[in-house]
């Protein structure tokens, strides 16, 4: 790590790292955004417990505790939340949906159950009897932020209004807690899901009306409803920490420049979320075995940019909360391979950053009813970076924490191998490699998905054909599923082949698919697949990506005009697709004609 980085944070965050006696003066005088999040430390989600809801079946149950538990966690108990405190979390993060009546909020009524709000408030006041800083939100709640992107206007208005007033009633309700108590306005709905079909609670037909201009400036137009309803409820509340959820809490979607910080009346007391879970292919994969490999020089220098671009905000004086993230392990809580130097490496870019890290955590780390980790070197690991200053100076402490985690950080680059592969393709700028990314429809199975080539990034067991390409001509690529642990894909969650370099080397060029075996036989694609590219550097030819709502204007096939074209052509409802045992696609690739 750079000296001179390591001065500008230092001097940046000098009072961001407090020990007792300093938070005492900080609270005195009102800590700012930076100082606070230092002073939250390491956190842990109280997950799949308060948001749980039966929402898509229309249910409502007047007992909270049918919620709580609807999910497989058992009740929030004060010995739960003692028992996770001591663990070395400094930090409650507490999911919760309040709009449990989808019936009533079609009709307009959006009174949150007053035996909900109790229960809420009681698991709030054991977390805060236990130590913890606590953070409250409003967690996905059966999907109803798709009523912002309805085609009737009548719909969005009630969207608006039911968020406002959702957040006026949690705000009286609390106002009277301090500033151990932090409010953020959604999860990961702001901007992302404004689309998400919900039909569940208005009788019109959804439709995907907004472009993402809109959704940005929608999502902005939100935030600032969130924080203005806050400040208005009184009380605590003319200068409580809130949290604005980034746009789909993406970091790159949130660091572009059509998201907006909202306005606030209270001065430095706003706090931006993220979450982080790169790559999805190792951290969401069901258990250990279907997991991709991660841990390479790359790897960790990925996740150390990416979490770095958060600098954005801190360095405007708003702290920086990762609401969530973890390698997620399977349902017999076994980690991943690697799973505590991905931890770690986390934590020490929140140590060098400033940045409070919530773990996502449904009893799989912490499991609630033993009262215990489930994993001796997580436990270890969790204990060493709890918020624990000490009594040494504040200069001293700011320094070590800084310094320390910037030349760990670097340790960790210097062991890592560059890379798992036997006889691993020696990729420079002149390199033009052909793959086909994947993921199969339950997310078990998965290749090198993105647009930077990552052969590493590959589930066990899977064996793949990539292709080196040297002149123009035809290439054949390929995946077999039969060596993993299911044995086959099932269904497909997207696919694309790639060309890594080739919009850099051939931007001329474009791709025309010869024939698709699927099981050794002739596959008919559903529709014309088209050449294109998301980020200028790698070509892609989408196979099937639900995600493109809009055909882009650089579409391009190598014969003719790009009509008839499609992002999924690969149709998810023929049997073949659903279970694949191996699948090849052989192509031409040249300068169009």
């Amino acid at each position: 790590m750079k000296t001179v980085t390591l001065f500008l944070l230092l001097t940046a965050l000098i009072f961001s790292c407090m020990p007792t006696a300093w938070a005492e003066e900080a609270a005195a005088k009102g800590p700012t955004a930076l100082e606070f999040v230092r002073m939250m430390g390491s956190g842990i989600n109280l997950g799949n417990t308060l948001e749980a809801c039966d929402a898509n079946k229309g249910r409502f149950s007047e007992n909270p505790s049918d919620y709580e538990t609807l999910w497989g966690q058992p009740v929030t108990s004060p010995e739960m939340l003692r028992g996770m405190k001591s663990a070395g979390f400094d930090t409650l993060r507490i999911p919760v949906a309040w709009m449990t009546n989808a019936t009533r909020l079609s009709e307009g009524d959006y009174t949150i159950d007053s035996a909900y709000m109790e229960r809420v408030r009681q698991i709030v006041d054991d977390a805060l009897e236990a130590g913890f800083y606590v953070i409250l939100n409003d967690h996905w709640d059966g999907g109803w932020y798709g009523m912002f992107g309805s085609d009737t206007q009548e719909t969005r208005d009630l969207a608006m209004e039911a968020y406002k007033g959702m957040w006026a009633q949690i705000a009286q309700r609390f106002a009277a807690y301090d500033d151990r108590l932090i409010f953020e306005g959604a999860n990961e709905e702001i901007g992302a899901r404004f689309d998400e079909d919900s039909r569940l609670y208005c009788d019109d037909s959804m439709k995907h009306i907004l472009s993402d201009n809109e959704r940005y400036a929608l999502a902005n137009q939100v935030n600032q409803a969130f924080v203005d309803t806050v400040r208005a409820a009184g009380g605590e509340n003319d200068s409580r920490f809130l949290l604005i959820p980034g746009y789909g809490t993406d970091i790159a979607r949130t660091c572009d420049s059509r998201f907006k910080m909202p306005r606030d009346t209270a001065q430095d007391r706003l706090l931006i979320s993220v979450h982080f879970y790169d790559p999805w292919s190792y951290c969401g994969a069901a258990n250990y075995a279907t997991a991709t490999k991660w841990g390479t020089k790359k790897d960790l220098d990925t996740m150390n940019k990416t979490l770095s671009r958060m600098q954005k905000f801190t360095a405007q004086g708003y702290g920086v909360v990762i609401g969530e993230y973890g390698a997620l392990p399977g349902p017999d809580g076994r980690m991943k391979d690697n799973a505590k130097l991905y931890h770690e490496n986390f934590l020490l870019n929140c140590d060098l950053y400033g940045y409070c890290g919530c773990l996502w955590d449904t009893s799989g780390f912490y499991v609630r009813k033993n009262l215990a980790f489930s994993d001796e070197e997580m436990e270890k690991l969790y204990d060493v970076f709890r918020f624990d200053p000490q009594d040494e100076p504040l200069e001293e402490y700011v320094a070590n924490v800084v310094s320390d985690a910037g030349e760990w950080l670097q340790i960790r680059i210097d062991e890592a191998p560059d890379t798992f592969l036997e006889n691993a393709i020696e990729i420079t700028d002149d390199t033009i490699v052909a793959w086909l990314m994947w993921s199969s429809g339950d997310w078990a199975q998965s290749y090198s998905v993105g647009d930077t080539y990552t052969p590493d990034a590959v589930s066990p067991g899977l064996k793949v054909t990539d292709a080196v390409i040297t002149e123009p001509g035809q290439y054949t690529v390929a995946l077999d599923f039969t060596g993993t642990e299911k044995g086959y894909s099932s269904s497909v969650a997207f696919s694309a082949l790639g060309i890594m370099n080739g919009e850099t080397l051939h931007p001329d060029w474009a791709v025309h698919i010869q024939e698709v075996l699927i099981n050794g036989e002739p596959y008919k694609l559903s529709g014309r697949p088209y050449t294109t590219s998301d980020d200028g550097k790698c070509t892609r030819v989408n196979l099937f990506n639900e995600w493109v709502t809009a055909l882009p204007a650089d579409a391009r096939v190598l014969y003719g005009p790009p009509i008839s074209i499609s992002p999924t052509v690969l149709n998810r409802n023929d049997d073949v697709i659903s279970h694949i045992e191996t699948i090849s696609v052989t192509f031409l690739y040249e300068k169009k004609k």
